[in-house]
C-alpha cells in the first residue's frame, strides 16, 4: 500500500534574495507582535512617578483636541446626515498627538502593561501595573479639568461653546449602564489599535484615524476624551460630580477596562500563549 502513496516532491529551496523579500514582505507573527508590546510594556512599568505624572497630564490636555477638533467639524458643516461621518474625523486629533508624541493614555496601558503581568505573574508586577494605572488616570484627569477650564476662557472662540457643550452633554448624559456597555467597545478598539501598531510602521498615522474615527462615529464612549467633556460640564456647573462620577466616569473606565483588557488582551495573549517563551 505505501507504493501506491504517492509523495509531494519537496519545494525548491528560494535563493537568499528571495527568501529576504519573502520575510520583509510577510506580516509580523503574533508571537513578534505579543513580544514588541511586551518589552514596550516593562519600560512603561520602570518609568518613574514624575515621568508618568508629567507625561499623563499632558496626555490630558491634548486628549481636548478631540472634542475641539469635532467641535470645529459640528460647527462648520451643513446640517445633513452623512455630516456626522465627517465630524467625526475631529475626534481623532487628540489621539493623532498623544498617541504620535508617545504620551502616557490610560487606555493604551489596559492592553500594554498587562503583557508584562501575563508573562510573569507576579505580585510585584501587579503593584508596577496598578501603580502606573493609578498614576497615569489620575494625571490624565488633571490634564481633562486643566484643558476644561481653558475652553472657558477666550483661549476657545465662543462660535465652537455651543457644539462644545452639545457634544458634551451627549457624551455624559447616557446613564451608567449605557455608558459602561459602549465602553467596551472602545477598550477594545483602543487595544487593538495598539496591537496594530508594531505592523503599522509608517502607517502609524492612519492606523490611529481608523481606529479612533470608529470609536466616535460608533458613539462609544472613552474615558479620557470623556473625562474632557465631563469636566468642561462641571466646570461650567451643568454637571454635578456625583452624577458626573456614577453616571459617566466609574461605568465608562470600567467598560474600557474589560474591553481593553478582559476582552481583547486575554485573547490576543491566549493566541500566541502556546508560541511564546515563557521566562
Amino acid at each position: 500500500m505505501d507504493d501506491l502513496i504517492i509523495k509531494p516532491k519537496p519545494a525548491p529551496k528560494a535563493d537568499p534574495k528571495t527568501e529576504a523579500k519573502v520575510k520583509q514582505a510577510s506580516p509580523l507573527p503574533s508571537a513578534v507582535i505579543y513580544e514588541i508590546i511586551r518589552r514596550e510594556g516593562e519600560e512603561e512599568l520602570e518609568r518613574t512617578n514624575r515621568s508618568l505624572i508629567w507625561s499623563g497630564v499632558a496626555a490630558g490636555l491634548m486628549m481636548s483636541f478631540s472634542v475641539l477638533g469635532e467641535a470645529i467639524f459640528r460647527t462648520y458643516l451643513p446640517d445633513v446626515r452623512h455630516a456626522y461621518l465627517i465630524e467625526n474625523l475631529g475626534y481623532s486629533f487628540g489621539f493623532l498627538l498623544v498617541i504620535m508624541g508617545r504620551l502616557q493614555l490610560f487606555t493604551e496601558n489596559t492592553i500594554t502593561t498587562v503583557f508584562p503581568f501575563l508573562a510573569n505573574p507576579r505580585m510585584s508586577v501587579f503593584l508596577s501595573t496598578m501603580r502606573l494605572w493609578s498614576i497615569v488616570l489620575a494625571a490624565n484627569v488633571v490634564g481633562a479639568f486643566a484643558a476644561a477650564f481653558v475652553m472657558h476662557t477666550g483661549a476657545i472662540s465662543e462660535e465652537f461653546r455651543p457644539a462644545i457643550h452639545s457634544l458634551s452633554e451627549h457624551a455624559t448624559g447616557m446613564g451608567g449602564y449605557e455608558s459602561f456597555l459602549r465602553g467596551i467597545p472602545a477598550g477594545i478598539l483602543v487595544a487593538a489599535m495598539v496591537w496594530s501598531m508594531p505592523q503599522a510602521n509608517t502607517g502609524r498615522f492612519f492606523v490611529i484615524l481608523a481606529f479612533t474615527w470608529l470609536i466616535a462615529a460608533g458613539d462609544f464612549t472613552h474615558i479620557i476624551a470623556g473625562s474632557v467633556e465631563m469636566a468642561y460640564l462641571i466646570t461650567g456647573g451643568d454637571l454635578g460630580a456625583s452624577a458626573a462620577l456614577f453616571g459617566f466616569f466609574l461605568p465608562v473606565l470600567a467598560g474600557n477596562i474589560v474591553g481593553g483588557t478582559a476582552v481583547f488582551t486575554m485573547i490576543a495573549y491566549g493566541q500566541v500563549v502556546d508560541d511564546i517563551d515563557h521566562h
